[in-house]
């Protein structure tokens, strides 16, 4: 059975035609429309129901997610949200969207299950200790697939993130994997983060991971709020976490990313 066809399935119709989409590197993503005239969007992946009980809780925290209209373990099958841009024109509603998104807290660093980017794992265990959590689960899980150099570099400054972290912020509700391609805007309001690897933890979190390939602008600070004095030297830090997932899954045309955030941190 195809995904479009387990889709429909799903949701009790009948598959009357579906469109590829695309889904980024890691998942299939196809548009289906039913013979009832009903439309879905239908995910492939590692943990269907994972994302779902992600994309249910950014929900609930008021932020904009497309709503999950089945899910089993092979597919997971959300409503189709209008998009009609990307970020342009959409940044201030993007910092509301985020600020809802961090203003839920957790007890713990961490979620209750490990997700994946494809053959990356993401090691979700939690934890009380920010700095200890930043180090075992984001730096040093990466230690057997980088070279040696890259290697004791992340050792050095994961024995230094003590000094350089927080050690107890509020552990925020984060999307995971905040770039442009997982937000959907029509209109100049985001109308969907898509494609989640949530977990609780610091949201300078999420807003490294932004800036890393786009740049947010004026906008999207003024409805976000401004960030803690110190936060360009910790967005570094954050951002080696994605640097380091790229370099794993597409290859050395990423090291120069990694080694210029390693030297930014002056490690």
């Amino acid at each position: 059975m195809t995904l479009a066809q387990t889709g429909a399935a799903l949701l009790g119709g009948t598959l009357r035609q579906w469109t590829a989409l695309h889904g980024g590197d890691l998942s299939q993503v196809v548009r289906i429309v039913l013979a009832d005239g009903r439309t879905a969007v239908v995910k492939g992946g590692p943990a269907p129901r994972t994302e779902a009980s992600m994309l249910t809780a950014m929900a609930d925290s008021g932020a904009p997610a497309p709503r999950v209209l089945a899910v089993s373990d092979a597919a997971l099958v959300l409503e189709e949200l209008a998009a009609d841009s990307a970020l342009a024109g959409a940044w201030g509603s993007l910092g509301e969207a985020l600020a809802r998104l961090h203003a839920v807290h957790g007890s713990h660093y961490g979620w209750d299950a490990d997700y994946a980017f494809g053959p990356v794992a993401i090691e979700n265990g939690l934890s009380g200790d920010w700095p200890e959590f930043w180090a075992a689960r984001r730096l040093l899980v990466h230690l057997p697939h980088v070279s040696a150099p890259i290697a004791r570099r992340l050792e050095a400054l994961a024995a230094d993130l003590p000094h350089r972290l927080p050690r107890r912020p509020p552990a925020s509700l984060l999307h995971g994997d905040l770039w442009g391609g997982n937000i959907l805007a029509a209109g100049g309001v985001v109308t969907g983060l898509i494609d989640p690897a949530c977990y609780f933890g610091h949201g300078e979190v999420d807003i490294a991971m932004l800036g890393l390939f786009d740049r947010p602008g004026a906008a999207f600070f003024d409805a976000y709020g401004a960030l803690e004095p110190g936060c360009e030297a910790r967005l570094t830090l954050y951002r080696l976490w994605p640097a380091l997932v790229h370099l794993r899954l597409f290859g050395n045309g990423y090291r120069p990313l990694v080694e210029g955030l390693l030297a930014a941190a002056r490690v």
